[in-house]
């Protein structure tokens, strides 16, 4: 495990967002659980019944006309009758049932809006006894006894399964309220207590006006493939070396694929697998973080391409590259901590910011193995992804209404050769934290 960030909340970035009209803040804490044998097995047997309760609220769903589709509420006023068809529906807490049929109809809303997009999308599925594997408690159901346990430990209580025992690793803030407790099980085996917070507490930086923004305090970004990242104003950051990390997950793969299905054996060598997959996420959640932590704090605005990322892994060659650079994770975080940190983050759109000048905006094709922009135009000679991140700058400014200033020539953003670029590796932002600025 990398850096303290990877041990905690962090380890679910994207359940905090801001909400400025509210001047609200939800976030959640992560805890690592510590259930004894006999109240795992009553977990595992709750989250069998949610399972169940899912795949019924979807079948009663796909089996009513057309024209008379139940809605959330519809299908929460049927849970007493379905209790009583079927007793085993009875043993969940009513609040958990009710997250149940809201989580099919959220995952409902999530696939109308992708078809609303443009994209080809089917039906929600059956979950599988592997594929589901959280229960939430919303506003009621649970209890948080900080003052049981010790040595930074803390008990939760979940209505008709009992106390689990949780590493307490940060203590939940006095002026948080607790929204929703939420008990998964990772493919590790391991599991995981989550904490819904919102606070109205809330002291939050205010962002630098937009008509004081200037090239000097902002910075356009590319995400890249011979870097990870190349800033406008002449950085690069490398990629995060992960080639041991898949040779050893290559390695444990290929036992596992020895093992006969089903075997205790396997599912001793498949939960080895799942630990390395988790190593891998979670040390490159840890450099996004620290990565992301400076670019927000370092600029009072950041502009980054708004990348279909789905698409580009779909697309041909260096798709493990892609899917290791979670780029929309990349983008994700620059976006709630804009808010955080007082910052702008923009995202603009991508299309030709390769291929335009950056300086005359003349376009000019070039194979993925050409790694330098000269113009044909304008005789400009740069980077291929320095002039992508002058190009998105530029995007940035006008994305908020913004001339690009004519006295800052692209020139001045990022150095126009490449041996002057500020190279920095991967390690150090992982051993540091932080950037040089």
């Amino acid at each position: 495990m990398v850096g303290n960030e990877a041990d905690n909340s962090w380890y679910k970035p994207l359940s905090e967002h801001i909400d400025n009209q509210q001047t609200a803040m939800e976030y959640s804490h992560r805890y690592c659980a510590y259930p004894t044998q006999e109240v795992a097995d009553r977990l595992e047997h709750h989250l069998d019944v949610h399972r169940q309760l899912y795949n019924h609220v979807r079948w009663d769903y796909e089996n009513s006309p057309e024209d008379d589709k139940p809605s959330e509420y519809d299908q929460n006023n049927k849970l007493p009758e379905w209790k009583q068809r079927w007793p085993v529906f009875s043993e969940l807490h009513s609040k958990a049932a009710q997250a149940t049929v809201a989580r099919f109809h959220r995952n409902l809303s999530n696939l109308r809006k992708k078809k609303e997009n443009g994209h080809k999308v089917g039906r929600l599925k059956r979950q599988a006894p592997t594929e589901y594997r959280s229960v939430t408690y919303n506003q009621s159901g649970f209890d948080l006894d900080e003052k049981r346990g010790h040595d930074k430990y803390a008990y939760v209580r979940f209505s008709k399964i009992g106390w689990v025992k949780i590493r307490y690793s940060r203590s939940i803030p006095d002026h948080a309220t607790i929204k929703e407790v939420t008990f998964k099980k990772e493919p590790t085996g391991e599991w995981f207590a989550s904490f819904g917070l919102e606070t109205d507490d809330v002291d939050l930086p205010e962002k630098p006006d937009v008509d004081s923004l200037d090239a000097s305090n902002c910075v356009g970004i590319d995400l890249g493939i011979r870097n990870y990242v190349h800033t406008s104003d002449g950085k690069t950051v490398d990629w995060l070396d992960l080639e041991d990390d898949y040779e050893r997950l290559r390695r444990e793969q290929r036992r596992l694929s020895r093992k006969d299905h089903g075997s205790r054996n396997y599912e001793r060598q498949r939960r080895k697998v799942a630990k390395v997959k988790r190593r891998i996420r979670r040390k490159v959640l840890d450099y996004q973080h620290k990565l992301t932590t400076w670019l927000v704090t370092e600029y009072d605005a950041v502009f980054v391409e708004d990348l279909d990322v789905k698409a580009m892994l779909q697309g041909d060659g260096n798709a493990r590259n892609k899917q290791d650079a979670a780029w929309r994770q990349f983008i994700n975080l620059l976006d709630y901590k804009a808010d955080l940190y007082g910052t702008h983050v923009v995202q603009v759109e991508p299309a030709g910011t390769t291929k335009e000048c950056a300086r005359c905006g003349v376009e000019t094709t070039k194979p993925i193995w050409v790694r330098d922009h000269s113009c044909p135009s304008c005789g400009f000679e740069t980077d291929r992804d320095a002039n992508a991140a002058m190009n998105i700058i530029q995007r940035g400014f006008a994305e908020l209404g913004l001339g690009w200033p004519e006295d800052t020539p692209v020139e001045t953003v990022a150095a126009t050769d490449t041996i002057q670029f500020e190279s920095v590796s991967a390690r150090h932002v992982i051993e540091t934290g932080s950037l040089p600025s």
